[in-house]
């Protein structure tokens, strides 16, 4: 196994103590908002900083970008850089709902190499190393081998981030609602892409999102088989926000769904 990875399954494992003790008390949780729909608790913050921690120790020089604290300052220059998300599913969190994750990657000149999405209520740990495959625990994993988008179960999320989103994304759903077996919409994008890797799920697809919420999943997809882009099937994703994976031959089908949903701009 990569050090690397090891220091940032060090890392994931030890946000999800935390996560799990947070889970003891719910209602003496301190919670925040920080914007509509989007909050943040003191679980969130103290994961993050211990995952920050363990990884500036291990490689100091390395730059981060982090959900909760952002860029930071070190590491500017640097051809490492660490993309955290400490709790992607912090309203399931709150809620008592158990589907969230912690999500580390590693990104070396701007192409994520590493990655790590842990469960820490399953104590479900997929891993990833760019040309080395996918693992759930000690298992290889790949994506499903379904071939029709008529049979498939398909992830998603709706873009609470900014509703503005809103109208073009039922638009999306109605048509993949058409053309599936099932659509599932459990709260964490990065776990669902991870179920994408592990063939849980057929496909995903989401607009809205962060790359702390795409980066780990991503690499995980691509080393299970699968494939992964933005709405026209391309590599921005992580700077669009817009991503759509799945196994092979259904994300070909997801592509043609999504297509009449392009916005102006993306079609020129």
């Amino acid at each position: 196994m990569h050090p690397m990875l090891n220091t940032a399954i060090k890392a994931a494992r030890l946000a999800g103590s935390i996560i799990n003790r947070g889970t003891r008390d719910l209602d003496a949780l301190a919670v925040s908002k920080k914007r509509p729909n989007d909050f943040v608790t003191e679980i969130d913050q103290a994961a993050e900083d211990a995952i920050i921690g363990t990884l500036s120790k291990a490689y100091p020089g390395h730059a981060i970008l982090a959900e909760e604290s952002g860029a930071s300052a070190a590491g500017d220059g640097s051809e490492y850089r660490w993309v955290i998300d400490p709790l992607d599913g912090t309203t399931n969190f709150i809620h008592g709902f158990p589907q969230y994750c912690v999500s580390i990657a590693l990104m070396h000149k701007g192409r994520v190499t590493q990655a790590v999405i842990f469960d820490p209520t399953r104590n479900e740990l997929f891993t990833a190393t760019r040309g080395a495959g996918a693992y759930l625990n000690d298992r290889r994993i790949r994506v499903s081998r379904r071939v029709q988008l008529a049979d498939s179960l398909v992830g998603t999320g709706f873009p609470f981030r900014n509703l503005a989103h809103l109208d073009r994304y039922v638009a999306m759903f109605k048509d993949v609602t058409r053309n599936c077996a099932g659509i599932r919409r459990a709260g964490s994008a990065a776990l669902d892409l991870a179920y994408v890797a592990c063939g849980r799920l057929d496909a995903f697809w989401e607009i809205g999102l962060a790359p702390w919420d795409m980066a780990a999943g991503s690499l995980l997809i691509t080393e299970a088989g699968g494939l992964i882009g933005d709405l026209r099937g391309e590599p921005g994703y992580l700077d669009s926000g817009e991503v759509v994976g799945g196994n092979p031959r259904v994300f070909g089908q997801m592509m043609q769904i999504l297509a009449p949903h392009l916005e102006p701009a993306a079609k020129a």
